[in-house]
């Protein structure tokens, strides 16, 4: 299995920590890039670039970004090219998230999420392949409608 790379704010650093002894006990291979402060308060934009560049550079491999509610982790993620982040709280998400949209990296609120279920979270992120055909379409789309200029040749559609 690929490297997972993970990540967390403050508000994320306990389940964070949960996480971690998850996938090293599945003998999954694993970088903690950070927030090492416990609950002191950090910038979750940085601990999201950090793994959002190890993902990045590592092809194959796949991030976790833990804050509060996941949103903030989720927007910061989702800014750079290449970087499918799923904002993920209950398993249905995680599953879809891979089988149709071969999400790279899942998020989730260390608030919102309790263990038991973020484990059962990980794991079916971990497990569930990305089915391809109309998605891997669907996935291209995005990349070019993405790398467009947003001016409207005709001016503004409203």
């Amino acid at each position: 299995m690929e490297t997972i790379f993970l990540g967390c704010d403050h508000a994320g650093f306990s389940l964070k920590q949960n996480i971690l002894a998850f996938l090293t006990n599945m003998s999954v291979q694993v970088r903690d890039l950070g927030s090492d402060h416990g609950d002191a308060s950090v910038n979750y934009p940085e601990y999201a670039h950090k793994v959002v560049r190890a993902v990045l550079a590592n092809p194959g491999s796949r991030g976790i970004l833990i804050c509060g509610t996941g949103l903030g982790m989720s927007m910061a993620a989702n800014r750079f090219p290449g970087i499918r982040a799923a904002l993920c709280q209950e398993i249905y998400t995680a599953r879809m998230s891979r089988l149709h949209n071969d999400a790279n990296l899942l998020v989730m609120g260390g608030r919102i999420v309790g263990p038991g279920l973020a484990q059962e979270i990980v794991l079916t992120w971990l497990t569930t392949p990305f089915e391809g055909g109309r998605h891997q379409q669907r996935l291209e789309l995005i990349e070019t409608l993405s790398n467009q200029s947003l001016e409207y040749p005709e001016g503004d559609p409203t």
